[in-house]
């Protein structure tokens, strides 16, 4: 029997638990001043900073970050169709990449009670080097799965050698390009009331699926 072409693909995947939290909160203020405004959102916005910057100091934090405040003013209406007096608003966003997953929630919680301050949400996220070394193990992996497979193509039909000629990810050799390697990122929080009210998050980090895809066309003979 003459050589064969065999195309096939190979996939993996990988569950990882996540090694940082990405936390998103927005700091915001309106009233009828435009300079009372601006000072509200400096006296809101400058502690979080100056405890950000601690926590990033005694290695809590990896990185944090905060943009400039942005102002604004519009005429809001009411239910009856009139345009009411002027209101101006203010907001500054802020991120921050935890390392420690309880000083994460502790933190959450307080801040969330604070006036002014919205929680946009939390991502968790692997490590520069484990997410670069999953991403390559994974790929491999899948790699190994795609040559487990042309060889097995190649024994049902008789052949006993396989030899790659084209290794890709996923798309490159029909011209189309989705991305070879996937994270899926997870994340629970609950909210309970403790004895005087006061609501608590609680964070669950889940792991991350780390996957991959490549196609790859063999000779069997």
């Amino acid at each position: 029997m003459s050589d064969v072409v065999i195309t096939v693909r190979g996939e993996h995947e990988a569950w990882v638990s996540p090694e940082e939290g990405v936390v998103r909160l927005s700091v915001r203020a309106e009233g009828p001043d435009r300079g009372g405004v601006v000072e509200r959102i400096s006296a809101l916005a400058e502690p979080l900073r100056t405890d950000l910057a601690a926590r990033q100091q005694q290695g809590g934090v990896r990185e944090w970050s905060s943009r400039r405040v942005a102002v604004w003013a519009n005429r809001p209406w009411n239910n009856e169709g009139k345009q009411l007096a002027l209101v101006h608003y203010a907001s500054v966003e802020f991120s921050a990449t935890f390392t420690d997953f309880a000083a994460l929630s502790w933190w959450v919680s307080e801040i969330a009670e604070r006036d002014g301050i919205q929680i946009d949400g939390v991502e968790w996220q692997l490590s520069r080097a484990t997410a670069k070394q999953a991403e390559a193990d994974v790929a491999a992996e899948a790699v190994r799965v795609a040559v487990d497979r042309a060889t097995a193509y190649a024994k049902a039909i008789g052949l006993t050698s396989v030899k790659a000629v084209e290794i890709a990810d996923v798309g490159l050799l029909t011209r189309s390009d989705p991305p070879p390697v996937e994270m899926a990122r997870m994340m629970k929080a609950s909210f309970a009331s403790d004895a005087g009210g006061a609501a608590a998050v609680e964070l669950q980090p889940e792991e991350i699926i780390v996957s991959a895809a490549v196609e790859g066309r063999f000779v069997a003979n």
